[in-house]
């Protein structure tokens, strides 16, 4: 890969500000360790509106190479996240989202209860995470090993 691997973290939530995000400031520090680059770190509330432009942002504006959202991905109502995610993407990538769950069932059941979506908008790989600390470093152990291929992929830098 030619360029540094760049993220967007976007937490949604309606009741912690970016003060509080321990779950955005644990995936940043993961990133970092892996000598990646945090474009954007924002909290934006529960609706699909603010979490979409929030999306779009880090995608058209940003050029984020990956967009990890943190929260809204459960069984709650204000759980809007993946909706959010899908009103602005145009492509589904089911094997990460699988493969998350996949990874969090080996610790917790409660992980069949993520509605989390990873899809791509342009050339963006947008990928939903639980907004629990623990769980979103459970499913960044899961995630990290594809990243740099599948952002190459999304690239369109194919299989060299």
């Amino acid at each position: 890969m030619s360029h540094t691997i760049t993220f967007s973290i976007i937490t949604t939530s309606d009741t912690r500000s970016r003060a509080e995000d321990s779950a955005g400031d644990a995936l940043e520090q993961l990133i970092k360790r892996e000598e990646w680059s945090v474009l954007s770190h924002v909290v934006v509330k529960d609706e699909v509106s603010e979490i979409s432009a929030a999306i779009v942002h880090a995608a058209d504006t940003l050029h984020a190479d990956v967009i990890l959202t943190c929260g809204g991905s459960g069984l709650s109502m204000r759980d809007v996240t993946p909706e959010a995610t899908q009103a602005v993407c145009q492509r589904n990538v089911p094997g990460i989202a699988e493969m998350m769950r996949a990874h969090s069932l080996t610790i917790t059941p409660f992980a069949a209860l993520s509605r989390a979506v990873c899809m791509q908008r342009n050339s963006s790989l947008v990928v939903n995470l639980p907004g629990s600390e623990k769980a979103a470093r459970e499913n960044w152990e899961a995630l990290v090993a594809v990243i740099p291929h599948a952002v190459k992929m999304t690239a369109g830098e194919g299989h060299k």
